[in-house]
Parts: C-alpha cells; sequence; structure tokens
C-alpha cells in the first residue's frame, strides 16, 4: 500500500500547511512525496518518540501532520508520547504504521504488529483505519484527513483474487454472498477468503464482511450487517490481532448492548509473537489458524 499512500499523500500536499514525518523509513516508495513537499517533508531519525512529541507540537499550531513509521516503531516505541502528547490533547495527528499484523514476519516478534489498534483504541478521540485494498488509501487518507479525531492507519497488502474487481471503499463491505454462515475480517485478512469462498456453491458460501474503520461508534455496522448477524447460526469473527482487546471483543459488548444474542460464536486470531520458527506472513498466518482453509474449518465448510 506504500504507492497508494504516496500517490495520496502527493495529491494532498497542495495544502501548504501539511507536513510529514518519517523516522527514517520509507526509502524507495516516497521519494515522489518528498520531492512534492520539499522542506515540509522530515526525516526525524530513529528517534519515534521525539517524532511523535514534536507533531503534536505542530498540530497544535494548526499544521495537518503526517508521520510513517512500520507499525511496531510508531504505536509500541512512541506509545507514551502517542497518549500524553496527541491524544490527551485531541490533536488530529495521523499516524501511518506500515506492515500491520505479522506484515514483517521474517523479522521475528519485534517487528510483529498484533495488539496495535487494541491499543490505539484504548486512547481517547483516536480512530483506526485498517484498509482491505491497496486501492483503498486514497479514500482512507481523504477520509482520515477529513476528520478531526487523532487516527492510526494499519497498511498491509491487498490480497485479493486475480482479476477480482475491488469495491468502493466503505468503512463496512460485504465481499462474498451466500446462504451460509456469516464472517467478519479486519482489513487485508478480508481478501485471503474471498476466492475459498466464492468457490462454494450459494447454499454453502459465506457472507463474507470486512471493516475497515473502528471504534464501531464512530463507523455504525450497516443494517444488512446486523440483519445477518441476528439470523446467523453461526458468527465467526477473524484479524491478525490478538485476543485480547481485537475488534471480536468490541463486537461482541456492541452486539450485547444493543441485545443481539449471538448462538455460536468462533473467533480467529493472531495465537501467539513466538513461533517455534520464523516465516512470512502468510506462514505465520497458517500458524495461527488465519488462513482461508482454518476459515472454512471453523464455519464448519470442510
Amino acid at each position: 500500500m506504500r504507492k497508494q499512500l504516496c500517490d495520496a499523500l502527493v495529491e494532498r500536499a497542495v495544502n501548504p500547511d501539511m507536513v510529514f514525518m518519517t523516522g527514517d523509513l520509507g526509502f524507495m516508495a516516497l521519494e515522489p512525496l518528498q520531492a512534492a513537499m520539499g522542506h515540509r517533508f522530515i526525516n526525524a531519525g530513529v528517534a519515534e518518540q521525539n517524532m511523535a512529541s514534536v507533531a503534536a507540537a505542530m498540530s497544535r499550531q494548526g499544521l495537518d501532520v503526517w508521520v510513517y513509521s512500520i507499525a511496531p516503531f510508531l504505536y509500541a516505541r512512541a506509545f507514551e508520547q502517542i497518549r500524553n502528547d496527541i491524544a490527551f490533547h485531541a490533536l488530529p495527528v495521523k499516524l501511518l504504521g506500515n506492515g500491520g499484523g505479522y506484515g514483517y514476519g521474517v523479522m521475528g516478534p519485534t517487528h510483529h504488529a498484533i495488539e496495535d489498534y487494541g491499543v490505539m483504541l484504548a486512547l481517547p478521540n483516536m480512530s483506526v483505519y485498517v484498509p482491505v485494498f491497496d486501492e483503498d488509501m486514497a479514500a482512507v487518507i481523504a477520509r482520515a484527513g477529513a476528520s478531526p479525531r487523532s487516527a492510526y492507519i494499519r497498511m498491509g497488502r491487498g490480497e485479493p483474487p486475480k482479476g477480482y474487481a475491488v469495491p468502493a471503499y466503505a468503512p463496512w463491505r460485504q465481499l462474498t454472498c451466500g446462504d451460509g454462515p456469516l464472517l467478519i475480517a479486519v482489513g487485508p485478512l478480508a481478501s485471503t477468503y474471498i476466492e475459498a469462498f466464492e468457490a462454494l456453491p450459494v447454499a454453502q458460501r459465506p457472507n463474507l464482511w470486512a471493516v475497515a474503520e473502528l471504534p464501531i461508534s464512530e463507523s455504525p455496522m450497516p443494517a444488512e450487517l446486523l440483519a445477518q448477524i441476528q439470523r446467523a447460526d453461526l458468527l465467526c469473527v477473524a484479524e491478525e490481532h490478538v485476543q485480547r482487546g481485537g475488534f471480536a471483543s468490541e463486537l461482541l459488548l456492541h452486539l450485547a448492548t444493543q441485545q443481539v444474542s449471538v448462538p455460536r460464536f468462533r473467533h480467529l486470531y493472531a495465537r501467539a509473537h513466538h513461533f517455534e520458527r520464523y516465516g512470512s506472513q502468510g506462514f505465520l498466518r497458517r500458524q495461527s489458524g488465519l488462513d482461508a482453509g482454518s476459515a472454512l474449518a471453523a464455519l464448519e465448510l470442510n
């Protein structure tokens, strides 16, 4: 999604009040943005805590501030500064974290971002965006940029089937339709299920929904999804995030407050930071039971 991010920010850079900060990352990807912004493109160096505080100070002066690093370096290393300087002051700083989930899998647990949006959503005035497809980035940048709230944008890599027509961006989208059970997936993980689900006959095919914006209070679920939940015999949530503090917890709490009962529930989640072996994002998803085969098994379809 870095190319799409760069293109969207280049368009936004016509705003003279926009500032972009990077923690010494983005090479071979963000050079067009650097050329477009000149001195407003700031390499803050390997100093993420300072970068977050400086971003807060510039935002307090009315500047449109965007901050970029790989996800764990951004939200984890600078958490205190994000909490105290950005969130507590309700400043609309936009935090761009690349490699969400197991995106940097082969680099090991220090580079996994599998508790990120749970941590960020614990803060006041914070919205989270988890684009599903690469093509979502322009809309996400526009929506986050127009919001007065602080934002964490978890970037990954869309993986739709070859030739798939990506639907227009929305916070909630139904990607497959059928008479089978219901699965809601967060961000790019949803795109990895499309091909396997579409291969099933309509009578078994799951209704697959992708969510790209949280919290639910800021992006209410569509009436059709709520109706499907009320009709479903089995509801499954899949997210490349640890079990605690993730989307599943928020969804079930939301449904409970709406007095919506869920007869049966399954949760697929990132099971560990450490596994016996390192591997790619796909390998680590399989280790956690987040791959398409595991999703079909959870839905009792294989």
